[in-house]
């Protein structure tokens, strides 16, 4: 009898052992890999980075256009620059002028004829 009580209390005392060592390695692998541990930690870190890099871009997108946008202005706009953007992107050339082309571009545009006056 007094060896049973013995054995019952070493396994008692080695499962509250073996309970506790459980219920720490629960907590240690959640503190590790769970939705708010170490690896979440790392994984929005690097999100943040990327998220940072996308933002200096766009932002820097965003001053190009403002600045573009702010030559277009009626206080600002020069009838030059206007006339020049505009024959650029619609290809137009007037008969009587004669074009230097500088830069990457080689083929020269083809000319729009304008119509006779009457």
């Amino acid at each position: 009898m007094v060896t049973r009580k013995r054995l019952r209390s070493i396994f008692t005392t080695l499962g509250l052992y073996v309970m506790a060592a459980l219920l720490i390695g629960y907590f240690g692998v959640n503190a590790f890999s769970g939705n708010r541990g170490l690896k979440a930690k790392e994984d929005l870190d690097q999100q943040i980075v990327s998220l940072s890099t996308e933002l200096n871009r766009i932002q820097h997108e965003r001053m190009q256009w403002e600045r573009r946008v702010a030559l277009l202005k009626s206080d600002k706009l020069d009838p030059d620059m206007l006339d020049e953007q505009a024959r650029s992107l619609l290809d137009y050339v007037d008969p009587k002028e004669l074009i230097f082309m500088t830069g990457a571009k080689t083929a020269v545009p083809p000319a729009v004829p304008v119509s006779a006056k009457p």
